[in-house]
Parts: structure tokens; C-alpha cells; sequence
């Protein structure tokens, strides 16, 4: 038995593939909180592969864009290592912004990180005199644990600059002036025109219903989210805006007025072809992998649902807890054999103060049955590891 258990652990262990003690992702910095899992990750390309629902989707927004009067370039292969500059300070994002935070953002030092968008590449492609262009790769955020969340997901930043003649002019030193002219709603009106084009061709429904809502973001000013009404319900596909003047500023453009854009391919994948986990873009089963083809949109069978396994595991929490820390610790000893992490349970003791949380964890494989020894073993280690890295009290 004792054996059966070692054997069970090894193999729940395998589950997360090695990683080099120390690697251009694993630097040993103080700020540095990547782990090996996450560094694995990158340089998969999922993006690039063309029979992927990835890559199929990310060709069929570029096969708009290429049909339309503007030259858009495309990129996609820049560096997912960025600096905090890159993704934070260009865009107007400041150093008190929850998004920065060690427990949303994978640092390799305290001023490079793995990008959370690429958005992190406007500011560069813009200085380097591109004025209309596409920008796809993978991101990185620590993140919540269920069906439709990734520490790595993919998106596509779209960028397009205008002439003076079409905003109105090159003097906008007068912000507020510039927010209120025809120069402004130009833009805005050339802005949704091409993305409402542009989900309906995605799509493939001409008469696809969308709407606008105003939102806020940032990097742009006035920003804008748009759903479309798909099986009977609406959905959130993207946020854009017109960007915002003090990011074109830092770039050397102060004269010049444009638009961008940013969504997430997963999100659309998981809607078009019917693909009920996020986790599926990343096995490596040909039963997945098979039912796709190159430039092609088709619904997602399942070729098996296999059992969950359910753990429960109950903690004291340090004043300094955050939940995404305990979401990433999880991943880090289960890798993708976590489907779900939820508190199902808060309570603070009236006399002591402390705060204690009941998470159930979610084990299920997406191509095999898992047995309850294994899941034990990495329960175990999941304990183990939330007692000696995150200072919790167990119960």
C-alpha cells in the first residue's frame, strides 16, 4: 500500500512539468513569482498554430482587417517579458492600481514581468512610426480557478492612427475641447463602425445584434465594451476606446488622435465553437485536437466527461492572505488537474478577530479518470505547501 501511495504521488507530481531551478522566468529576485508551471507555459504559440481554435479565430479577425481600405501590419511574436513601463507606465496605469500588485501580475523582477495584455506593445509599435496594426500573444494574470479562467490566455490589440484633416486639426492642447468636437466623435463613430464589421464577420451573422456601453479604462478616453446578442443571451466581446492623449504624448505624438481596441481569443473560441473549459486549449489529446480544422468553425464535441474529485481544506488566514495567492499555490502542485477553486465558507471569530476560509477544490482530468489516492497525494502537498509558504493555520 505504502508503495501504491509513492507510486500515486509521483504521479500526481508529474502532473506539473519541471522547470529549471532558476531560468530567464525563475530568477530568484525578491519580487520574482513565477513559477515553474507558469514558465512552462510560455512559448507554447497556441495562437500561431492555424488548425487550432485559437489560431483559427485570430485568422479569421486578420482576414477582416486585411479587407478593409486601412493597411493594418500585424504582430505576433514580440516578447511576452516586458517592463513595468511598458505595461503599466505607458498606459497610464499607476503604481497604486490593483492590476500591479504582486498577487494579479507574474514578476520576473521588480521592474519586468510577464505582460497582463498587449496592450504592453502599443506604446513601442507607435514610436516606432506604425500607425495601424494588429498585436497578438499570450498574457499572463493570477487569476480566480474555474471554467473560463487561465493563468495564460491570448489577445489581439488593434491600433489605427488618423490625419489631421479627419480629426480636425493637430492643436489639441485644449483636452477638454478635443473630447467634445466632431474630431473626437469621428473617431469614436470609425471605431465602432469597424468593430461592429468586424464581430459580424467573426461571427459569420451579418445581422448579429451588438451594443455599446460606455466603460473606463485607463489608456483610453472616452472607452467603450462591446457585447453582441448570441443564443439568447448577451455577451461582453471586447473594450476599446479612443485613445487616450497622454499615451500618445509620451510617444512623440501629441498631434495625432487614434483608436484601440483589445479582446480576448479564448473568450470568443469558447462562445463560436462551443468549448465548455478553458483548460482544452492547452491538452495535448488528438480526440481535441482532431475536430478542428484551418479556417473552419465547428462545434466542440466532448469526447468524455470524466468524474471530479472534491477536497476540501480549511485555514486561519495571516492579515496579509490573498486569495490569489492560494489560487496559484493550487495550480503550482495540480497544474491543469484544477478545475475550480471556490470559498464555499467565511466566518470571523468575534473574539480573536481572525478570519478563517473553506475553499472545496475541484480535481478533474480532462482525458483520464483520477483515482482518490492520487488526488490525496496532491491534496496533502496542497496543504502542506499553504501551512509553509502562505502562513495559514489549518483546521
Amino acid at each position: 500500500a505504502a508503495r501504491h501511495a509513492a507510486r500515486a504521488a509521483t504521479r500526481a507530481r508529474s502532473t506539473v512539468a519541471d522547470a529549471p531551478a532558476t531560468s530567464r522566468f525563475i530568477t530568484g529576485h525578491p519580487d520574482n513569482n513565477v513559477t515553474p508551471y507558469i514558465a512552462n507555459l510560455v512559448g507554447r504559440d497556441l495562437h500561431k498554430r492555424a488548425a487550432h481554435p485559437l489560431g483559427i479565430i485570430k485568422a479569421r479577425i486578420e482576414s477582416y482587417f486585411e479587407g478593409l481600405e486601412t493597411e493594418f501590419e500585424l504582430f505576433d511574436g514580440e516578447d511576452p517579458v516586458v517592463t513595468t513601463t511598458q505595461c503599466f507606465d505607458d498606459l497610464n496605469i499607476p503604481p497604486e492600481h490593483p492590476g500591479r500588485s504582486k498577487s494579479d501580475t507574474y514578476y520576473l523582477t521588480d521592474e519586468t514581468l510577464l505582460r497582463t495584455h498587449t496592450s504592453a506593445h502599443q506604446s513601442q509599435h507607435l514610436r516606432q512610426g506604425h500607425e495601424a496594426f494588429l498585436c497578438t500573444g499570450d498574457v499572463y494574470r493570477r487569476d480566480e480557478i474555474d471554467a473560463s479562467h487561465f493563468p495564460a490566455f491570448h489577445q489581439m490589440e488593434g491600433v489605427k492612427l488618423f490625419d489631421a484633416n479627419f480629426v480636425g486639426g493637430t492643436d489639441f492642447s485644449d483636452n477638454a475641447a478635443w473630447l467634445s468636437s466632431t474630431g473626437c466623435a469621428n473617431v469614436g463613430d470609425d471605431l465602432k463602425q469597424t468593430l461592429e464589421g468586424m464581430i459580424r464577420h467573426v461571427f459569420d451573422d451579418p445581422d448579429l445584434q451588438t451594443r455599446w456601453r460606455d466603460d473606463y479604462f485607463p489608456f483610453t478616453d472616452p472607452s467603450f465594451e462591446l457585447d453582441v446578442f448570441y443564443q439568447d443571451e448577451w455577451l461582453e466581446v471586447l473594450g476599446c476606446g479612443v485613445i487616450h492623449a497622454d499615451v500618445l504624448d509620451r510617444c512623440g505624438l501629441a498631434r495625432r488622435r487614434g483608436w484601440a481596441f483589445g479582446l480576448g481569443l479564448e473568450r470568443l473560441a469558447m462562445v463560436l465553437f462551443g468549448i465548455p473549459d478553458i483548460r482544452l486549449f492547452w491538452t495535448d489529446d488528438e480526440r481535441f485536437h482532431k475536430q478542428f480544422k484551418d479556417g473552419k468553425v465547428t462545434t466542440f464535441k466532448p469526447y468524455s466527461k470524466y468524474p471530479p474529485v472534491f477536497k476540501d481544506i480549511a485555514f486561519w488566514c495571516p492579515e496579509t492572505y490573498e486569495e490569489n495567492d492560494f489560487n496559484e499555490l493550487a495550480r503550482s502542485v495540480a497544474g491543469e488537474l484544477v478545475e475550480r477553486v471556490e470559498n464555499i465558507d467565511t466566518f470571523t471569530n468575534p473574539k480573536t478577530g481572525k478570519t478563517s476560509n473553506c475553499y472545496r477544490v475541484t480535481y478533474r482530468s480532462m482525458d483520464r479518470s483520477l483515482t482518490d489516492v492520487e488526488i490525496n497525494a496532491l491534496q496533502d502537498d496542497l496543504r502542506d505547501k499553504a501551512a509553509a509558504e502562505l502562513g495559514v493555520e489549518l483546521r
